[in-house]
């Protein structure tokens, strides 16, 4: 083989995985996927989750069961006691998920990168013009969830939420190749934004779970609804919900994204640059 041919091949195979997962039937394949995950049939669940760990690294040893009713039972799994360590120290903001890190930095004004050369618009996002202000000029991270990866998004300090925006959407992909063909992708897919503040200061931490193709539905351990793509438009519910830092907030179907905010005078963590792993509890952002 070339050596111009090995340099192309990994473009060839984004061409290939966008064409796949964005170009055929997002929104019909994904609802298929919803009610195919959850058939609880033993011949089903083995060869799913086999198929599954052919094209991934999926690694269940630090699930708190091992064996499961479906596939969707094996994405939605939860930890056993004690697997994720929770950095206890007051002024270090958390990550609220396992992930790799993506597009992170400071905010430009109103502007955020999806990825290089792919802005976006804060409020095209977090529709509503109190958080855009909050957040002009301040610091995000954004955190992307493999289909393989732990699914569930805790609370990145002690804080209250008092407010969740759900945004129903598209289920474009979430994955590099998409974010370089797709502008605005996260503004365009359906996606969620919890506006929470820091307990005792009151500084403003926004999360913003983006669902995905394969992943069109999230839930909240603090909202009855059910959000998902029946929904149109965006939709406000009002809470008061009290967390403490590591505490569970909910989940997705399967792997996706959330966008963490902060206000000026909040920093990345050091160890936070793009393309690092990162896991629940450990250091994203530092408090001044």
């Amino acid at each position: 083989m070339t050596f111009r041919r090995k340099a192309l091949r990994p473009f060839e195979q984004e061409s290939v995985n966008f064409l796949v997962t964005n170009l055929i039937g997002r929104r019909v394949l994904t609802e298929f996927m919803g009610w195919f995950s959850k058939i609880e049939h033993p011949l089903v669940r083995d060869l799913s989750i086999g198929v599954w760990r052919l094209f991934a690294d999926l690694d269940l040893s630090d699930a708190a069961k091992q064996q499961f009713l479906s596939l969707h039972d094996c994405f939605v799994r939860e930890l056993k006691d004690g697997a994720r360590h929770i950095d206890d120290r007051p002024e270090i903001v958390v990550s609220p998920c396992d992930a790799i890190v993506g597009a992170c930095g400071q905010v430009n004004g109103d502007e955020v990168l999806q990825i290089k050369g792919m802005p976006y618009a804060l409020g095209e996002l977090l529709h509503d013009p109190e958080l855009v202000e909050a957040h002009r000029d301040g610091c995000y991270a954004t955190l992307r969830l493999l289909s393989s990866m732990y699914h569930h998004f805790h609370a990145p300090q002690d804080c209250r939420v008092d407010r969740v925006t759900y945004v129903s959407g598209d289920v474009w992909n979430v994955n590099p190749a998409a974010l370089r063909r797709v502008e605005k992708l996260f503004c365009k897919n359906e996606h969620a934004v919890i506006r929470a503040r820091l307990a005792g200061t009151g500084i403003p931490i926004t999360l913003t779970p983006v669902a995905a193709v394969l992943v069109a539905s999230m839930r909240f351990d603090f909202l009855d609804a059910a959000l998902d793509l029946r929904r149109s438009g965006a939709k406000v519910f009002a809470c008061s919900a009290e967390f403490k830092k590591g505490q569970k907030m909910g989940w997705f179907e399967h792997g996706s994204t959330i966008i963490v905010f902060a206000p000026r005078g909040v920093c990345l963590h050091e160890s936070v640059i793009e393309g690092a792993r990162i896991r629940v509890g450990e250091p994203l952002m530092r408090l001044s």
